[in-house]
């Protein structure tokens, strides 16, 4: 559906983990993680983290092979692969890192179905180590939301991305999410649009304690199967209410000009 940009947030919704959590448990950081979790921001602890990893001898390979492990329901794989197919927009906007994603939808075949990741940067330097950084530098400024974590806004990557999308006519936005950072952005959808928080996480709490919030129409999903029957509903919703429109629009066309037509037109409903 050209008309439609479904955002995704990625931890807890595209995979069924922490990314961050998955990799330091499966290389067996956990308990330095956590020691050190009190002392700095996730961010920053992150690129520590890499840094001990690369200095215990543990190198690219270790940290890719445990990403792609990382679980994933079937279900959400099909289902962005008939999102794509249908011809929505699909975008990532997610506080995880650049890296560690392109790694986990490469290795699923996923990653071409996106026009754009939006994340912290993430990359190997010439000493063969990881590096994770803010998507927003906050050493250098704040991004100015109280809603969100210093290193990333994504109210402000999402009205960026509605801004470009925008450009070449009316779109509307599915956003799916789980945590405390997806509800910001939540807030930022209109009326014609749909958010789709994972059922008693952090989002969907901060979602109905004060529903009166959002303008965009609330449907919400507990695991993969859930997530992917809901999403392609609302993608189908929208089709038939974009054909539905565009047969009134044909009605409205003056005989003269639609006579030689006629026998392509559907029937309005009353």
């Amino acid at each position: 559906m050209a008309g439609v940009v479904v955002v995704f947030d990625f931890d807890k919704t595209i995979i069924d983990c922490d990314s961050d959590n998955w990799v330091i448990d499966e290389l067996g950081f956990t308990e330095l993680f956590e020691e050190l979790l009190p002392t700095m921001p996730w961010n920053t602890l992150m690129d520590r983290m890499m840094n001990e990893l690369h200095a215990n001898g543990k190198t690219i390979k270790d940290i890719e092979e445990s990403l792609k492990t990382a679980p994933i329901d079937p279900n959400v794989i099909t289902m962005i692969k008939a999102a794509y197919a249908l011809g929505c927009d699909l975008r990532v906007v997610s506080d995880a890192n650049q890296f560690f994603i392109e790694t986990i939808l490469r290795h699923h075949g996923l990653k071409d179905y996106f026009t754009e990741i939006n994340t912290n940067p993430g990359y190997v330097d010439a000493e063969g180590r990881l590096r994770i950084f803010p998507y927003h530098d906050f050493h250098k400024s704040s991004h100015g939301c109280d809603l969100c974590p210093p290193n990333m806004c994504k109210s402000k990557i999402l009205e960026r991305i509605i801004t470009s999308a925008s450009a070449d006519g009316k779109k509307r936005f599915i956003y799916l999410g789980d945590g405390k950072g997806d509800y910001c952005p939540s807030l930022h959808l209109s009326e014609s649009d749909f958010v789709m928080p994972r059922k008693y996480y952090p989002m969907w709490e901060l979602i109905n304690s004060n529903p009166h919030m959002l303008k965009a129409e609330v449907h919400e999903w507990t695991y993969g199967e859930d997530q992917a029957r809901k999403l392609l509903q609302l993608i189908n919703k929208v089709a038939v209410n974009a054909l539905l429109s565009a047969e009134c629009k044909f009605e409205t066309i003056p005989l003269s000009q639609n006579a030689g037509l006629t026998r392509l037109a559907l029937r309005v409903p009353n």
